[in-house]
């Protein structure tokens, strides 16, 4: 809420005045909230003191949580993973299994900004044009295909970890959910917003601090997955693929729509996800 110019030094004062220490939820927990809400479909239920759940997320804080509503978000799609192996399911369908979950859990979030992305990058001569392509509902073959090859690349590297380290698949998956969403940030902390009414605008930029502190708890996640079992190896190369392949979205962006949208947050995120599955795959031999 802005500060009336007009008024002295003593009211600006009490209108900044901070809120008692225990008015509100612990901030990081609210953050990790704000996140689950945004990022998936999961019913969060309105924490002790917070007075609006569905209230738009700060974005200059709320994603320092991001790799652990990663870690929540992933748990379902783990499970069914290694659920559908211990029944005998077999890797393919135990990996189809797995990102079914997950499409219910986010609600397709990251996969319709995908389709957009490749629909207004791939169909549209001018800025203005893309943008609008990318604000269209309709999928258009651009997108079509980004899905199925999305989908194709996902359930492939997934089946073939599952055939080469059995149900430590799951804790790759998990691993990759964190570290894809946290590669995500890169184009929302980097680039100005393509559009001044679009939802990338609305929720605000990521703080250095923020940032930081998401990449900081994205390494720890990483680290976890290391202690149980997983290759550092093939760790370190996922990190650096799915940071490059962020980076180069984001660049593309810069260039195609000179900015970011949440459809290119969502394509960031899936580019990411299959940068650092298919760097599992190549750093685990067979």
């Amino acid at each position: 809420m802005a500060t009336d110019v007009r008024a002295g030094p003593d009211e600006a004062d009490d209108a900044f005045e901070p809120p008692p220490p225990n008015e509100g939820p612990w901030p990081p927990l609210r953050d990790l909230a704000a996140c689950l809400r945004f990022y998936s479909r999961l019913p969060v239920p309105a924490l002790p003191g917070e007075t609006d759940r569905h209230a738009a997320p700060d974005f200059r804080t709320v994603p320092r949580m991001l790799p652990l509503a990663g870690l929540v978000i992933g748990l379902p799609g783990a499970v069914a993973l290694a659920a559908g192996l211990s029944l005998g399911l077999g890797p393919f369908l135990a990996a189809t299994l797995a990102l079914t979950f997950s499409t219910l859990v986010t609600g397709a979030l990251h996969e319709d900004g995908l389709a957009d992305v490749a629909d207004g990058f791939g169909g549209g001569l001018t800025v203005a044009r893309r943008l609008e392509i990318m604000r269209d509902s309709r999928i258009g073959a651009y997108g079509a295909a980004a899905l199925v090859l999305s989908y194709a690349l996902r359930i492939g590297a997934l089946a073939t970890l599952a055939d080469r380290i059995g149900w430590r698949v799951a804790v790759a998956l998990l691993a990759v959910a964190a570290l894809s969403r946290t590669a995500a940030l890169w184009p929302l902390c980097r680039l100005p917003p393509a559009r001044p009414d679009g939802a990338a605008h609305a929720v605000g930029r990521p703080s250095g601090a923020t940032h930081a502190t998401a990449w900081a708890l994205c390494l720890a996640v990483l680290i976890a997955a290391g202690l149980l079992g997983l290759p550092w190896l093939g760790l370190a190369l996922a990190g650096i693929l799915a940071f490059v392949a962020a980076w180069t979205l984001a660049r593309m962006a810069a260039r195609l729509v000179g900015g970011q949208t949440g459809d290119v947050i969502g394509a960031s995120q899936q580019t990411a996800e299959i940068a650092a599955l298919l760097a599992l795959v190549i750093a685990i031999p067979a």
